[in-house]
């Protein structure tokens, strides 16, 4: 009965929906009338689906040991695709350390094989691991600090940067990822503070008069 589905759905949208609003406040959900012409999949393959879905390992799945609260690997089971009567869900994987993501990547692996899917791996790029001692991160702090009277704030985060790709070609070599401010990044709204841009190219200039020959 399509009206006991669409209520049960309501209810079910209403706890969701007051589950996540502190951190989803965007977060909606759509109950609509189909007036499609393709076929539904079946019951079985449905429970299928949807056991799956709640296997499939979503969030954090390791912190990092070295750095205090700082997450070294997770996945994020972003979007599932059902079109033509082939059924994807697409995963995003990321880690600073590439084997343990290539352990969280295995992981669900095998929860969809176990689930009788094809699993492919594509768009991979290599971590980048944090070394907050690190000679450059040093030297970088003391000309911060002497040129403009305060301490830099050093963190690392969990991101995709384009320094994991170099260092996978230069292991050896030190890197620091800074920049001006930058509001609403890889968005239409993406913007730049130009004063922070000024600071940024004053302090970029003292850096590379002071890096030793090596």
């Amino acid at each position: 009965n399509a009206q006991e589905f669409i209520e049960e759905a309501t209810i079910l949208k209403k706890e969701i929906l007051e589950e996540f609003a502190s951190v989803e406040p965007g977060f909606q959900i759509n109950i609509e009338n189909s007036t499609s012409s393709d076929k539904a999949i079946s019951e079985a393959d449905s429970k299928k689906v949807i056991l799956t879905l709640k296997a499939l390992h979503n969030g954090v799945y390791r912190m990092s040991p070295d750095v205090a609260d700082l997450v070294e690997a997770s996945n994020n089971v972003a979007r599932v695709e059902l079109k033509g009567g082939e059924l994807k869900i697409l995963n995003l994987t990321r880690s600073s350390v590439d084997s343990s993501k290539y352990s969280t990547a295995e992981q669900l692996k095998s929860v969809a094989e176990l689930a009788g899917m094809n699993v492919v791996f594509s768009g991979s790029y290599p971590g980048w691991k944090p070394k907050p001692g690190s000679e450059i991160v040093q030297l970088m702090e003391k000309i911060y600090t002497e040129k403009f009277n305060e301490k830099p704030h050093v963190v690392a985060c969990h991101a995709g940067l384009e320094c994991g790709i170099i260092g996978a070609n230069y292991p050896e070599m030190e890197m620091v990822s800074f920049g001006p401010t930058i509001r609403g990044a890889h968005s239409p709204d993406e913007k730049a503070n130009i004063p922070s841009a000024q600071k940024f190219w004053s302090f970029l200039k003292d850096i590379l008069a002071n890096i030793p020959q090596k």
